[in-house]
């Protein structure tokens, strides 16, 4: 199983990955991890009682 089939499964995080795999924009990868992870906790945290205490981290 290539990159090419494993990208093609994901559909457009699969042509992200893709993208940056073939153009060698590998430091790339971890930046968008740390950003969707993020993004998540904020969008988790809105509607918990652990809110508050996740906001001031930030």
């Amino acid at each position: 199983m290539g990159v090419r089939n494993f990208a093609a499964k994901l559909s457009i995080i699969g042509e992200l990955f893709f993208f940056l795999w073939k153009n060698k924009r590998w430091w790339l990868i971890p930046v968008l991890v740390v950003l969707v992870i993020i993004g998540l906790l904020l969008v988790f945290s809105q509607n918990s009682v652990i809110g508050p205490f996740i906001y001031s981290l930030f």
